[in-house]
């Protein structure tokens, strides 16, 4: 079985030359890398990474803890991360919390269990697992999260900006004529402190447009209790003339409401959502979208993760700004 000492031999580098390869090939020159892992090819050599990872107290992987795996925009992220982790010679290892605190703080074992050497992490709703996450950071693993951050919260973030992507939609919204724009979710301090929510309503207040309380419901944010909530609205003696769906599962909840209610976009009722996914370019008349910026956000905490890893890097606190992108399924309300 071909050795490290081997790789380096046939490499014509060091042998220290050729662990840094493996385990910081960002720090080589790439006709030197290229070079080491021709060598590794050649040889077929596997090195160990268990044996690694307690040597070094942390192994070449990263983990990412995502709110629902089958949300579109966390498999998207992830997809990313992955491949630009993967050109630097790192794994990912993904797991999801489905926002509840406890399945996050079971999640967070394992990631640590596994000597993760930074975790990306949108966290999770409820109690907070801080004082978890504050004994991995002492511990040496890099901690950033992304898509959702508290005021008080002390790691690294990137997330998009949710007041200016808000702002945006309900711009779009009022220059049409809306006013009666319902949010498909509220914001709850404790069990839902979503900030699409909390923006939506305190905009919404600063410009003098009343929200009725029958428009105000606590839910989670996935295609099921946006499909019952989107139901209701839409048979309301006073229903409104827009929906504002917080992400890309909970506009497909209220359009299957609305194609079921046989009502007409935007005829009857105009729809707006965040997250430009495949779907909303393919119905007619297209979805009206609020976009993310996943591809670069991915190889933005890439790059932050890997120049964090040895403690080396800066610290990142960043908004990312989304863009609109009109289809046609918004339009001037008719009642």
């Amino acid at each position: 079985m071909a050795t490290i000492n081997d790789v380096a031999k046939l490499a014509g580098v060091s042998p220290t030359t050729a662990k840094r390869a493996l385990n910081e090939p960002h720090k080589l020159q790439p006709a030197t890398l290229q070079k080491v892992q021709w060598a590794i090819e050649q040889l077929d050599y596997e090195p160990d990474l268990t044996a690694g990872a307690l040597r070094r107290g942390r192994n070449l992987t990263v983990g990412l803890l995502v709110g629902d795996i089958v949300e579109p925009f966390f498999a998207e992220l992830a997809r990313g991360i992955g491949d630009h982790l993967r050109k630097a010679n790192y794994g990912l290892l993904l797991a999801d919390s489905g926002y509840q605190s406890e399945i996050e703080r079971h999640n967070l074992r394992h990631l640590a269990g596994q000597r993760v050497s930074a975790l990306i992490i949108r966290p999770a709703y409820g109690q907070h697992n801080r004082d978890y996450l504050l004994k991995m950071q002492e511990k040496g693993t890099y901690i950033i999260e992304v898509d959702h951050h508290m005021d008080d919260s002390p790691f690294d973030f990137l997330m998009l900006h949710h007041e200016q992507c808000i702002q945006l939609g309900l711009q779009h919204l009022w220059k049409l004529g809306h006013t009666r724009i319902a949010g498909l979710g509220i914001h709850h301090p404790e069990l839902h402190p979503e900030w699409r929510a909390y923006h939506f309503e305190r905009i919404m207040k600063g410009k003098g447009y009343a929200i009725p309380d029958a428009y105000r419901r606590l839910i989670e944010y996935n295609e099921h209790e946006a499909y019952l909530l989107a139901r209701d609205l839409l048979q309301l003696p006073e229903r409104p003339t827009a929906l504002f769906a917080f992400n890309g599962t909970e506009a497909i909840g209220a359009y299957r409401a609305i194609q079921e209610l046989g009502l007409r976009i935007p005829e009857d009722i105009s729809l707006l959502a965040f997250d430009n996914l495949t779907w909303t370019s393919l119905v007619k008349p297209g979805i009206d979208v609020i976009e993310q910026p996943v591809h670069d956000m991915a190889a933005l905490l890439t790059r932050q993760v890997l120049q964090n890893i040895d403690g080396a890097g800066k610290p990142m606190k960043k908004l990312m700004e989304g863009k609109l992108v009109v289809r046609g399924s918004c339009a001037a309300p008719a009642f």
